[in-house]
């Protein structure tokens, strides 16, 4: 069942990553920390610029039809990225909202310039000719995070650990092969990470 196929699929999805027993021990520790994190208002505020943003990227099937990301798994992974800052750089110079290494967005802004579509927002030209500083761009970077979120998904079955170790250590990793997330602690951090903001967004979407 893949996990971004839909608000309700996701959901049941994410619990049953929390409860699974056939998680491993450290998975489940980082996934465990994290079950209880909390979104401060401030950080609300900053995430709301981007809603529209966030809510149009993931309006779009990407790779399968009728297949779309979740928007609040994508204000998820930006909350535990960038903490919303749209000028974030990391040591590894992942750059913007998503935390997107260049050579990542370029090749994935070819791809989706070369399927010819259009979006609001964004210059066409600029997807053709990524330039660095182009991931500072609220759009663009919300753009690719939402197409690499969906590949990953479509590629790796929507299992959560594999999308985001896909994200975070490159779709190639071995350990991806054999249907185990990437073997490193900062990986695991930040799948415990995304699912916790997950789960408190969607919370909040319920009281909602």
């Amino acid at each position: 069942m893949p996990l971004l196929k839909s608000f309700y699929t996701v959901l049941l999805v994410v619990f049953l990553l929390t409860l699974s027993e056939t998680a491993s021990a450290k998975l489940s520790t980082y996934v465990h920390k994290y079950k209880d994190v909390s979104v401060s208002t401030q950080q609300l505020k900053q995430l709301a610029q981007y809603s529209h943003l966030i809510q149009y990227f993931s309006s779009f099937s990407y790779f399968q039809p009728h297949h779309k990301v979740s928007p609040n798994f994508i204000k998820a992974l930006i909350l535990a990225e960038s903490g919303c800052n749209r000028y974030a750089v990391s040591p590894k110079d992942a750059l913007g909202l998503g935390q997107i290494l260049y050579s990542t967005g370029k090749q994935a802004a070819r791809e989706i310039y070369n399927t010819g579509r259009n979006f609001r927002f964004i210059d066409k030209q600029k997807l053709r000719d990524l330039r660095k500083e182009d991931l500072f761009n609220p759009a663009i970077n919300i753009l690719l995070t939402c197409y690499l979120i969906s590949k990953y998904n479509y590629r790796f079955d929507g299992k959560l650990e594999l999308v985001v170790s896909a994200w975070n250590a490159g779709e190639n990793v071995d350990s991806l092969k054999i249907g185990k997330p990437a073997p490193y602690s900062e990986t695991y951090n930040l799948i415990g990470k995304i699912n916790g903001y997950y789960l408190f967004l969607l919370r909040l979407a319920n009281r909602s």
